[in-house]
């Protein structure tokens, strides 16, 4: 964070206690963080999209600890499934396995890929909900909205 307020990706890092001493995000990671909370489309999060991060960042570390139960850093797919189920993610086999195929090496998920799936859900979950607006499961997307959405996580 500099005197502007505003915070790079550059500056984020992690250490969850199972992952010993602390390791930056990737930078595709810091991208998504950026991108999750930058509602003005600058390519920059001032300080009150900062501490938003950081709570999202500290929820979601703590979530990877509680389903790490080896404590090896990774999350296997039936942990990472009740991990997403108690953020409120109830996603259907299919799915799982394409998170799974996209994170994984040999079946298991760190905590930086853990972490871009949370914010890839939680950014496409806030896109889809802003356009079911009564709230049945359905949401309309024209393409190139839906591009724009897609291609912007």
């Amino acid at each position: 964070m500099d005197r502007s307020q505003q915070t790079s990706c550059s500056a984020a890092s992690h250490s969850p206690a199972s992952l010993g001493p602390t390791k930056p995000f990737s930078l595709e990671t810091c991208r998504l963080m950026i991108t999750m909370l930058d509602r003005d489309m600058s390519n920059s999060m001032g300080f009150t999209e900062f501490k938003e991060l950081w709570q999202s960042v500290n929820g979601w570390k703590n979530t990877f600890a509680s389903y790490d139960r080896d404590r090896s850093g990774t999350v296997e797919g039936h942990e990472l499934q009740q991990a997403f189920s108690a953020m409120g993610y109830n996603l259907s086999p299919q799915a799982m396995s394409i998170i799974m195929n996209r994170y994984s090496v040999q079946g298991r998920i760190g905590f930086d890929d853990f972490m871009s799936c949370c914010i890839k859900l939680r950014a496409l979950t806030d896109q889809f909900q802003r356009r079911d607006t009564t709230r049945t499961g359905r949401a309309e997307f024209h393409f190139d909205e839906f591009i724009q959405v897609t291609m912007n996580i």
